[in-house]
């Protein structure tokens, strides 16, 4: 009995080895397996970071294709339309790229799948090198355009150089022209000073015996009472006999000064500083300096000057000779004054 004991205990023990045996066998099958993952994760992160080195070129000349356009003066459409091609370029390869990222978690998370998902990661990294392909593919093209922008940006350099060449060319010219006319306005203006003085000493030659007429600066001055009353803008007929003196004074100068000297003579009316009760013909002194301006100018017209050769103007009581309000500043302040100036 104790024999069949023992040989009980033989036939059980028998069975451990080839439990062993089987462990071992699927303990190498489950490394071979990781070993083959670990080297496609191996292999997948390797294009996975030569994908990210295309992408830094690729991001690094489409900067520098930036600063390019940056610098061109007058932007053409076409160079807009590759702007906007090189645009969506980038977001394609971005938008390939964070599909990359998706595929790698994904596959991480299948880590523990058999063969099948082995294949399917091949595929992936299949699918990624012919990606990465046309990614070498659209930079070459990139690089092209980035030459052919190169020399358009030459090309409108170099035209930009003839056109600042052509202007400074005719800035000097301006300025040649600037200076003689500059020259030739001083020489008339010259020429009407002389015919100025002339016509300011024939009117004290006419006019010498009135002490209401006189020449302040470069104006001739009649008190206003030598030509209207008090509040009107008609002339009386002392006025109109000295106006008659300045009229003919007027057609002699016209017929001296040269043509082409375009001058006026300027009748401006004053008056002081009072103001008009408002009940009257004129609302205001400003109504009234204007009127006696007109009139006087009416007058010489009336007389065979012409018309061309005179304006009328009226400034109220803002342009005093004397200040105060005593009488004899405000008799000065109310006057017309006759200015020889050009047009």
């Amino acid at each position: 009995m104790a024999g069949t004991r023992l040989r009980r205990r033989d036939a059980r023990t028998d069975y451990w080895p080839g439990f062993v045996d089987a462990m071992a066998a699927l303990l190498l099958v489950i490394i071979f397996l990781l070993t083959i993952f670990v080297l496609a994760q191996f292999f997948l992160g390797q294009q996975l970071s030569g994908r990210d080195t295309v992408l830094n070129r690729l991001n690094a000349q489409i900067s520098e294709l930036t600063e390019l356009l940056a610098l061109e003066r007058a932007g053409s459409r076409d160079l807009e339309d590759t702007i906007a091609t090189l645009t969506a370029n980038l977001g394609n390869a971005e938008a390939e790229r964070e599909r990359l990222a998706g595929l790698l978690a994904a596959s991480s998370s299948r880590a523990s799948e058999t063969g099948g998902a082995l294949a399917a990661l091949e595929s992936s990294l299949d699918d990624e090198r012919r990606i990465s392909q046309r990614a070498l593919s659209q930079v070459e093209l990139l690089n092209q355009q980035i030459a052919a922008l190169r020399r358009q940006i030459g090309a409108l350099e170099d035209a930009l150089d003839a056109s600042e060449n052509r202007d400074r060319e005719s800035q000097a010219k301006i300025a040649d022209l600037g200076r003689r006319l500059n020259v030739a306005l001083a020489q008339r203006v010259q020429e009407l000073s002389r015919y100025r003085s002339d016509f300011f000493g024939r009117l004290r030659e006419i006019l010498s015996q009135r002490s209401d007429i006189r020449v302040v600066g470069d104006r001739f001055v009649f008190q206003s009472e030598v030509l209207f009353s008090s509040g009107a803008d008609t002339i009386n007929p002392e006025g109109e006999a000295e106006l008659d003196k300045l009229a003919e004074a007027i057609k002699e100068l016209a017929v001296q000064i040269p043509a082409e000297i375009n001058w006026v003579l300027r009748v401006d009316g004053h008056t002081d500083a009072r103001p008009l009760s408002g009940t009257g013909r004129f609302r205001n002194n400003w109504e009234l300096s204007a009127a006696r301006a007109i009139s006087v100018v009416r007058y010489l017209i009336s007389q065979g000057v012409d018309p061309e050769r005179l304006v009328a103007a009226g400034f109220g009581e803002y342009q005093p000779l004397e200040p105060g309000d005593d009488p004899q500043a405000l008799a000065r302040n109310r006057r017309i004054e006759l200015k020889l100036t050009e047009r």
